[in-house]
């Protein structure tokens, strides 16, 4: 009996220990600040931005954070990104406006067709200074838990695919791939948009379930490789496309070490002369593989202005509809117009 008493306490004396241990190990590791970051598809140019944010914002962390980039939806559907961002089932991840209808309502005025400009160093100054807008900010805040960290701008969309688009008259009938607020611009002229996201392309080419996939050009239809079941792509549509960021958790944010903090701003820059490296990078590499296994349609100036001669009206839709929601629309519009003009001059 005495032994038993003797080797239960021993056995309890030893768990205790070693849930002290473990206690001390998990206290010592919750010290440190680590962002699991979710994103679909694999490393492309898109991609270059919160890699090269990973590496300027470890740095600086000196060892005290991580942020562990988890490529092909590995932590969860795309679609539910910002439901577990929100939840903190993961402190970060990409966001597509496009992807989440009705969600990011004030963020999708960045979709509208034809509004921001397609040189990718004014894009990208548009969109960080969008950014900042406080309807913005409380959009992702109040409803989300989340707030904007990473750019993640887009180059002009092209399309590639089975039908051969030259004039809008070609697009009647056509199941084409675009966001929803891009898609009325299409609808106009007889084309069916579908909406398909990235990863899934291929395979929606392949089985004829859409005809032809607007995407950003030219990296995007090299990544993910629709060249492959494609007779033709566009040159010269550059049509606007989603609006893409990259968001993190406030809580996540909050407990950050401030040395991370204070070195966004300057990694944010980084990012964005990463990416547009990319994307020139990209450009070299995959046009002349289109050109050489494509019919390439080169479009003319005026069939683009035919399609952006409806945008106003589209323009007017989204603010009339957001202002009958309590949102400010036309505040938003006007503002977005604006940043255009300042950083296209």
């Amino acid at each position: 009996m005495a032994k038993s008493i003797l080797k239960s306490t021993a056995t309890a004396a030893t768990a205790a220990f070693l849930a002290f241990s473990f206690g001390a190990a998990s206290t010592a590791q919750a010290a440190d600040s680590t962002w699991n970051f979710n994103i679909w598809g694999g490393k492309r140019a898109f991609t270059a931005g919160i890699e090269s944010l990973k590496e300027d914002l470890e740095k600086a962390g000196g060892g005290d954070f991580e942020l562990k980039i988890n490529y092909g939806d590995a932590l969860g559907p795309r679609r539910q990104n910002p439901e577990n961002i929100r939840v903190g089932a993961f402190e970060a991840g990409q966001i597509c406006v496009g992807y989440y209808p009705g969600k990011l309502p004030l963020y999708s005025v960045a979709e509208l067709p034809f509004l921001l400009p397609r040189d990718l160093k004014q894009r990208a100054a548009v969109e960080m200074e969008l950014h900042k807008h406080p309807a913005l900010v409380s959009e992702l805040a109040k409803r989300w838990n989340m707030k904007f960290f990473g750019p993640a701008f887009l180059p002009a969309y092209e399309f590639m695919g089975n039908k051969r688009i030259e004039t809008t008259a070609d697009m009647k009938g056509v199941k084409m791939r675009i966001s929803g607020l891009n898609a009325k611009a299409l609808q106009v002229f007889g084309a069916v948009p579908t909406m398909v996201t990235a990863p899934d392309g291929y395979n929606a080419l392949d089985r004829g379930t859409i005809d032809s996939f607007g995407f950003p050009y030219s990296y995007a239809f090299g990544a993910y490789k629709l060249y492959e079941v494609s007779k033709y792509v566009t040159e010269g549509l550059g049509m606007s496309g989603f609006m893409c960021l990259q968001t993190v958790n406030i809580d996540a944010w909050n407990a950050t070490p401030a040395s991370v903090q204070k070195a966004l701003p300057g990694a944010q820059n980084s990012a964005i002369d990463r990416m547009i490296t990319s994307y020139t990078t990209a450009d070299k590499k995959w046009i002349p593989i289109f050109h050489k296994k494509l019919e390439v349609v080169q479009v003319d100036p005026s069939v683009r202005a035919e399609l952006a001669a409806g945008a106003g009206k589209i323009y007017a839709e989204w603010a009339k509809e957001q202002d009958a929601k309590g949102r400010p629309g036309t505040e938003m519009l006007a503002h977005v117009k604006a940043l255009v003009a300042k950083h296209t001059k």
